[in-house]
């Protein structure tokens, strides 16, 4: 089994000319965990990883693998493997020679590196396809081999820049089982790319979800999921209605909000200064039915309903808000159905309101 290492990057900064990619971020990955950077294109993810593997340099701050300061190493000694979006296979070579190439370049005897290649294909099913050519592989075969060959070398880390973007639908969750399943026989540090938010919630021990170069949290996909600490993390993850309003009145841990159309809104969070804040009532909390106490609920018209199979997605308009989502069970909806131009209350929990935190710019 290969050694894992604990990743940490200090106050890492990118600067490409006058736009700053990535703006002073610090994070620990722990050792023998996956962790996936999620976000927005553009929003330094990609240039994070290229910094950790050592393919872009830093403009200020540090990577720290295990004890070892890297940021001045090139990538071949930092003890890390990284897997590029395209593959990137010799399609002149067979997959053992692809496996084999990077020990080729190291200057491994030709037996050693061939024996150590098969070993890789094996690990990845694929031994019978030894002698065949990445032209005569499916998409997901290819990114075995792209896999085999990161791996060849024992690396401490393994970087994997959006590798499921290039598979279809039904491919990518198979993969993604895969993937998981390599990470926890492997027990290596896996830091993985992707703008899915499924993806990221399916794989990782630890979200690190990215806005505009810099981090707004780093959690487990439930603590993501139950509590987003800002209102960029509720929306990018689409598990939250996000209301933004005017502290008005606080009493203890309950905080009123006025929104812009009019109306008041309450939630449960840390005092604050008066000022603009962002509350949160997750979509599959939302009942439909007249709110029990004032400030937990609101009058809208249904602008979308959306069948998916277990679940019933209804959008609904009112209140200010042009897209307030409702996640009922396809039992309870089709107990009842709702109709597009329906007028419907709809209603929540003090409980499910949270205050979400600011990040500082």
């Amino acid at each position: 089994m290969s050694k894992a290492a604990e990743i940490d990057i200090v106050s890492v900064s990118k600067v490409y000319g006058t736009t700053t990619a990535v703006h002073g971020i610090s994070l620990k990955i722990p050792a023998g965990s996956y962790c996936c950077l999620l976000g927005p294109s553009g929003c330094g993810k990609t240039s994070t990883l290229r910094m950790i593997a050592g393919h872009e340099t830093i403009s200020s701050g540090d990577v720290r693998l295990g004890n070892t300061v890297v940021t001045d190493f090139p990538p071949a000694r930092r003890g890390t493997a990284m897997m590029f979006q395209s593959y990137a296979l010799f399609p002149h070579l067979d997959l053992l020679d692809n496996v084999a190439f990077s020990l080729k370049m190291k200057g491994v005897d030709r037996d050693t590196r061939r024996a150590k290649a098969l070993t890789m294909l094996q690990l990845m099913q694929l031994e019978p396809y030894a002698n065949r050519r990445p032209a005569q592989l499916s998409g997901g075969q290819q990114q075995r081999v792209a896999l085999a060959r990161a791996l060849i070398t024992d690396p401490e880390a393994l970087l994997l820049d959006e590798p499921l973007s290039a598979l279809d639908p039904f491919l990518k969750i198979r993969m993604r089982a895969e993937l998981k399943k390599l990470q926890t026989t492997l027990g290596i540090t896996f830091v993985h790319v992707t703008h899915s938010q499924e993806e990221a919630m399916a794989l990782a021990d630890i979200i690190v979800i990215m806005n505009d170069g810099r981090i707004e949290q780093a959690a487990t996909p439930r603590d993501v999921f139950e509590r987003p600490a800002t209102g960029f993390v509720a929306r990018f993850m689409g598990h939250h209605n996000v209301i933004s309003g005017r502290v008005s009145a606080q009493y203890g841990e309950l905080i009123t909000i006025d929104v812009p159309a009019g109306g008041s809104f309450t939630a449960t969070g840390e005092p604050m200064q008066d000022g603009l804040v962002d509350i949160a009532i997750r979509t599959d909390r939302v009942r439909i039915g007249e709110a029990e106490e004032l400030g937990y609920g609101f009058t809208g018209i249904v602008s979308n309903v959306e069948y998916h199979g277990a679940t019933v997605k209804i959008t609904v308009a009112g209140a200010g808000f042009e897209d307030f989502n409702v996640i009922l069970s396809d039992v309870a909806f089709f107990a009842s159905p709702i109709k597009i131009g329906e007028a419907i209350p709809l209603s929540w929990n003090a409980a499910d309101a949270i205050v979400l935190g600011r990040i500082e710019k």
